[in-house]
């Protein structure tokens, strides 16, 4: 269990490096799912299965649709579609697809019961966090956090329509 609190530790650490570290977009977003993916596993690691399956339908599953929609807002035209063919080319998917493998291995052997009770961390299984208590703790004692990721997604969303007006 320790082992594997590590291996997607780093994973997480390698992959969020080179999220701020890619010039183009497609590569950092590709990046950026792996690292959203290894914090999940993480969070399974840690004894927090909810909160896991949180990570990968909220974060890694919305950023995607997000980046869509702003790909599809811009709506650049012929050089965007010819640069899109370049990004997309199996060179881009290399890395993210190693450290995505690492993640995979790491989970089929948890949920193969591999390192379950090691070092002293509990199993995943024996300690499970809830919607009720995410739902208690975001909206009693992280309230203030919450309310202030929504209104930085609404400045998001408000900065990307401002960008795409054309000027009159």
């Amino acid at each position: 269990m320790n082992v594997a609190f590590y291996i997607a530790g780093g994973v997480a650490v390698v992959s969020t490096f080179m999220v701020i570290t890619r010039a183009h977009a497609i590569h950092a977003l590709l990046y950026l799912v792996v690292s959203f993916l290894s914090l999940a596993l993480v969070f399974y690691v840690l004894g927090a299965p909810f909160v896991a399956a949180l990570q990968v339908i909220i974060y890694a599953g919305a950023i995607m649709v997000l980046f869509l929609f702003a790909v599809m807002l811009l709506n650049l035209g012929r050089e965007a579609r010819a640069q899109e063919r370049e990004w997309l080319r199996l060179r881009a998917w290399i890395g993210p697809s190693i450290l995505a493998a690492v993640l995979l291995a790491e989970l089929v052997y948890l949920a193969a019961g591999g390192g379950a009770g090691a070092a002293g961390l509990p199993a995943p299984a024996s300690i499970i966090v809830g919607p009720k208590e995410v739902g208690a703790s975001l909206f009693g004692t992280y309230l203030l956090g919450v309310e202030l990721a929504s209104i930085l997604l609404l400045a998001g969303l408000v900065g990307a329509h401002r960008l795409t007006r054309e000027e009159e």
